[in-house]
């Protein structure tokens, strides 16, 4: 009951009753009571409803971030064209196709800046013309960290390659160079975050089948041995550039049927030991693993970083077997190999058909025209 009707009726009455009063406090201070704590538990409810709500939307982005990041493979960006779209299109692609990780073949510096920030992993080049001021100067290494990668903190870099396809005489200055950048990666503070390495062409290798006779060719070993013991030594892989399709048209493993190369072989095709092998990618990463072995070295895993086929400019190259060798790569890294039953880290290559390489086959590897319209349909999930 109110106070003032409370006075109102004593004073008409003019009857005070000492005790009656006391009461009508005691039970106005109760229901204030309950007013009060119901009031704050109405907002406590609407407070919890509303941090159910944010928690619900913010596991729905999770969720969508892990869905959009479902790609079982990464893709090579190169850059050799003059119609391109810009690096912000591009990473926006990346990522509204599920790419989560990307390999540049230099520090281009958009690209970099579209990538921070967004958690795609990032192998990135020193190009083949760095290496010998690389390898004769550790100052030019940390000056090289400090420009391309220290600059870009917000960039999820993984592995460094320190030239690519590197032949010739150009291998003497493999090791020294990646020597130099690995202490300049430590002096910087990232030594452990970022892996230093070097990507080899499938020309280095001799004997793809069996699979466990595997060996790098007699040229190529001389320059090898030290890369490997320098990858053993870091911790680092080895990347591989691995592709069936030449293996085919150069018939390196012999006259195989091409369905061994484009995964669709109906059955075992190279027997080799207890393990059989329905398809050339198998069979070449299980090689390089055995060339690196017979050359005294172990625990270096290999990273397939580069392979794909091309859509048009030569033999068997036609958008069909592309779409075909790729979709059935997307599905199968995930497996493994028949020895190494366990994911491998691979890239497709490429990205776009760049129109400044050489004519033929090498402007067809792309999975995107410049124009950003896909050139088959393909699905990058598991």
């Amino acid at each position: 009951m109110p106070w003032y009707f409370l006075l109102l009726a004593i004073y008409i009455s003019a009857k005070p009753e000492a005790s009656i009063l006391r009461r009508e406090r005691e039970r106005e201070r109760t229901a204030l009571q309950e007013e009060k704590t119901a009031t704050a538990q109405g907002i406590a409810g609407v407070a919890s409803s509303m941090l159910s709500l944010h928690m619900a939307l913010l596991l729905g982005v999770i969720f969508a971030s892990i869905l959009t990041r479902a790609a079982s493979v990464g893709v090579c960006y190169g850059m050799s064209a003059n119609n391109l779209p810009p690096p912000s299109t591009v990473v926006g692609m990346l990522r509204d196709n599920g790419f989560n990780s990307v390999r540049l073949y230099a520090p281009d510096s958009d690209a970099l800046a579209a990538l921070a920030g967004t958690g795609i992993g990032v192998i990135v080049g020193a190009p083949n013309y760095v290496l010998p001021e690389m390898a004769s100067s550790a100052s030019a290494a940390s000056a090289w960290v400090r420009a391309n990668i220290a600059a870009h903190p917000d960039v999820s870099f993984r592995y460094i390659t320190v030239g690519n396809e590197v032949a010739g005489s150009d291998t003497q200055y493999l090791v020294p160079a990646m020597e130099n950048m690995h202490g300049a990666l430590a002096a910087a503070g990232l030594g452990d975050a970022v892996k230093v390495t070097t990507a080899i062409s499938q020309a280095t290798i001799a004997v793809h089948v069996p699979p466990s006779a595997g060996e790098f060719a007699d040229e190529s070993k001389p320059f090898l041995l030290p890369v490997l013991q320098f990858l053993e030594r870091t911790g680092a892989p080895l990347l591989a550039n691995l592709y069936p399709y030449f293996v085919y048209t150069y018939k390196a493993a012999g006259d195989m049927d091409v369905s061994f190369m484009l995964f669709t072989a109906a059955g075992t095709v190279v027997q080799d030991g207890e393990y059989g092998y329905q398809n050339m990618f198998d069979a070449s990463v299980d090689a390089v693993h055995a060339a690196v072995e017979r050359l005294g070295v172990s625990g270096v895993d290999v990273v397939v970083s580069e392979t794909g086929w091309p859509s048009a400019g030569g033999e068997e190259a036609s958008v069909e077997n592309a779409r075909t060798y790729n979709q059935n790569l997307v599905s199968h890294v995930g497996k493994g190999t028949p020895r190494r039953p366990w994911k491998v880290e691979t890239y497709v290559f490429s990205m776009f058909n760049e129109n400044l390489k050489e004519a033929g086959v090498e402007q067809n590897w792309g999975l995107f025209y410049p124009s950003t319209d896909r050139v088959y349909p393909i699905t990058f999930g598991k």
